[in-house]
Formats: C-alpha cells, sequence, structure tokens
C-alpha cells in the first residue's frame, strides 16, 4: 500500500478542514471537493500500480479523519458560520451533543465519499498511463 501517497493526498482534507471553518461558503465547498477528487484520482492512477479503488477510498477515511477534527476542535467557529448545520444537528439524535453527532457522523460521510473517490480512482487507472509505463518507453 502506498502509505505515504495516501497521507500527502489526505492533506487537502486538512487544508478544507481548516479552510471550511470560516473562509469557504457552503455552497462552494462541493466544487473544491470535486477538483481534489479528480486530482486525488489522477495521483493515485498515476502513481499506483493497483488497489486505486482502495487507496482513493484510504484517502477520504483519512479526509474524514482531519475534517471532523478540525471542526470539532474549532467548533464554535465552524457553528458560527454554518448555522445551517447547528439547525440541521438540532434535528438528530442526540441534539444535546453537537460535538458527539459530529465526532459519529465523520467516519460514515469518510465512507461515503471514500466510495466515490475509490470509483474515481477505478476509472482514473483506466484512463491515465502510470509512471511505471512511461518509464518503459
Amino acid at each position: 500500500m502506498y502509505r505515504n501517497l495516501i497521507f500527502q493526498l489526505s492533506l487537502f482534507g486538512l487544508a478544507m478542514g481548516f479552510a471550511t471553518i470560516s473562509l469557504i461558503p457552503q455552497n462552494v465547498e462541493p466544487f473544491i471537493w470535486i477538483i481534489i477528487f479528480i486530482f486525488c484520482a489522477y495521483m493515485i492512477a498515476k502513481h499506483c500500480s493497483g488497489k486505486f479503488f482502495m487507496h482513493g477510498f484510504m484517502v477520504s477515511v483519512v479526509n474524514s479523519i482531519w475534517i471532523t477534527a478540525i471542526h470539532v476542535l474549532f467548533f464554535q467557529t465552524y457553528m458560527t458560520n454554518h448555522p445551517d448545520q447547528l439547525s440541521m444537528m438540532a434535528k438528530l439524535p442526540m441534539p444535546y451533543s453537537p460535538h458527539i453527532v459530529m465526532i459519529l457522523s465523520g467516519l460514515p460521510f469518510g465512507i461515503l465519499f471514500g466510495l466515490i473517490l475509490g470509483l474515481f480512482s477505478f476509472i482514473a487507472s483506466k484512463i491515465v498511463k502510470r509512471k511505471q509505463e512511461h518509464v518503459k518507453k
């Protein structure tokens, strides 16, 4: 497994975790994630020799850990800039503890987005020539 590549690509999650606290509005965030997913899928397809889906999946799982940790640590600032999130959390089980709701929902979202990035990575592996193929020619 390409642990270094997974870690390096997960740094986008770290950056997005901080950026989404107060800089990036919630309506713009999905477009930035699409760009990040395409780039990550390309890099996985370019540098890995197999298990493309798993590598993409793992990047998103690690992303979810970064993002959840940052949003929990900067909870007040995050909620101040995302009031709709707070009202949504109030409708979920355990509305009295939004921190715990964030923590418990972080991994399922990481898994969901891992399936998406895994699929992107698998598709990219069918399109992109790998690093080893360029060396052989």
